[in-house]
């Protein structure tokens, strides 16, 4: 299941992070975020974190992995799996699967290193630059749970 939605500018994504965030702090969820460089990818996370109550400053964890906080509504995981690329990837596998489950949000940035094997139950969120100001975003779900976060924000 898929869903794609228009951004037109920063209100319109500010009004998609707050409906996801809500969807998500009922039963968590693992997305796998994929987009080209300056796509959006940490920008929409800080979003979602804003509407989760998250207080510490949310910046990408591009030289660090990963980036935890703990503040918010639900405990929100935030990955960069770019330095890692595919071989690196596969040693963290199994920590990532431990980061998929439970009422948490673990957002993952260049998933697409992860040679498919990041856990069933997800969100495939793919945000295309189309301007300065205009973005598309296109969520796909795989499983139940991430299906019924998808309808929600339709």
């Amino acid at each position: 299941m898929s869903a794609s939605f228009l951004c037109k500018d920063i209100n319109d994504t500010e009004i998609l992070a707050k409906k996801f965030a809500d969807l998500v702090q009922e039963k968590g969820a693992f997305v796998c975020l994929l987009g080209d460089v300056g796509a959006g990818k940490t920008a929409f996370t800080k979003l979602v974190c804003k509407y989760l109550g998250v207080k510490e400053k949310v910046t990408s964890p591009s030289f660090v992995i990963l980036n935890e906080y703990k503040s918010g509504k639900i405990p929100v995981y935030h990955f960069d799996l770019y330095r890692l690329e595919n071989e690196g990837v596969s040693t963290i596998i199994n920590e990532l699967d431990e980061y998929s489950e439970g009422k948490i949000l673990t957002m993952v940035e260049w998933a697409e290193f992860s040679q498919n094997e990041i856990p069933f139950d997800r969100i495939d969120l793919n945000i295309n630059y189309i301007d300065e100001t205009q973005r598309e975003f296109t969520f796909t779900a795989f499983g139940v749970k991430s299906e019924s976060i998808i309808k929600g924000l339709e």
